[in-house]
């Protein structure tokens, strides 16, 4: 369906692509995947909202973007995902000034860190991963709708085959907490927001995608502990192929390609990653595809009930 793959990058993807009055909201926009994602989209004529926790951050980001793209047409949002009334008060304030949105990138995340809980009591991967997106998107579903052709799109990872959502426990309140199960957990359930999405708003012109950007070295793992760090290298070095490293550009490919390519019309509520939809695999051994469980649409229907009813 595609004619690029695991080596192509944000440029080869938007080759041609005119994105003028097109407008994007892309969270984690400060550092990494996001970073290289506003770049590309508004070096393409796109109006892109950097939502990011660190302001300071942020705005050594945006003058990183303006280097390279004079014309870019930015704006700068405070948000920190791990906490719901800072979610409130950016979608408030989008609103405000924004009626309509085209695309939504929920790229922010973390990874693997040590037990922990939002501001709202929430168990810190799955609340920030999540929930905060979660949030964030049904909040901003007037404006989603408003586009009329809008597409969401949430950073999922190759991370999901480590664990199914665990509606029953989603806080680790009766279990030992282990982070990659969370982290596990949190992208699935990513996958399965992105199911959920696309099963309500499609008639009314919004999909959505769940994205794996690849293997790639970013500040994702800034909170890896030597432990943590120690099991993702024994789980790599005993894979049957060698692991394939990205480069931040290509990583971001597959989060633009979902975003914006025609090959995807008339689609929504899959996996992609290298820039194609992925095949459903439960080969343990598998370096590609799709658990089944993260595209089941009777566990998105149950994820989203429990979903609305933790944020309120």
């Amino acid at each position: 369906m595609s004619s690029f793959g695991a080596e192509s990058t944000t440029d080869d993807v938007l080759g041609g692509v005119d994105l003028a009055g097109t407008r994007v909201l892309v969270t984690g926009a400060s550092a990494g995947l996001g970073l290289e994602t506003t770049r590309a989209l508004a070096a393409h004529g796109a109006s892109v909202t950097m939502a990011v926790r660190d302001l300071a951050k942020g705005t050594t980001a945006m003058e990183t973007v303006l280097a390279t793209v004079p014309a870019a047409d930015l704006e700068l949002r405070p948000v920190d995902l791990a906490d719901l009334a800072s979610v409130r008060t950016f979608s408030d304030g989008f609103l405000a000034d924004h009626d309509r949105l085209d695309v939504l990138i929920a790229n922010a995340g973390i990874m693997a860190c040590p037990q922990g809980t939002t501001a709202d009591g929430f168990e810190l991967q799955l609340g920030t991963n999540h929930l905060g997106h979660f949030l964030l998107i049904t909040r901003l579903m007037p404006a989603l709708v408003e586009a009329d052709g809008a597409r969401v799109v949430l950073l999922s990872s190759a991370g999901h085959r480590f664990a199914d959502v665990d509606l029953e426990d989603p806080g680790f309140e009766h279990q030992p907490y282990d982070p990659w199960v969370a982290y596990g957990r949190a992208k699935t359930a990513n996958v399965l927001c992105a199911v959920g999405i696309d099963q309500r708003f499609r008639e009314r012109g919004v999909r959505a995608f769940a994205v794996h950007p690849g293997g790639i070295q970013t500040e994702l793992g800034r909170h890896l502990t030597d432990e943590s760090l120690k099991f993702l290298m024994d789980r790599l070095a005993a894979a049957p192929t060698e692991t394939v490293w990205k480069t931040v550009p290509q990583g971001a490919a597959t989060s633009v390609y979902a975003a914006t390519s025609p090959d995807l019309e008339g689609r929504g509520g899959v996996y992609l990653e290298d820039c194609h939809i992925a095949e459903v695999t439960d080969d343990p051994d598998a370096r590609e595809g799709v658990r089944a469980y993260a595209l089941d649409p009777t566990a998105a229907d149950a994820l989203w009930t429990l979903s609305e009813r933790l944020v309120g």
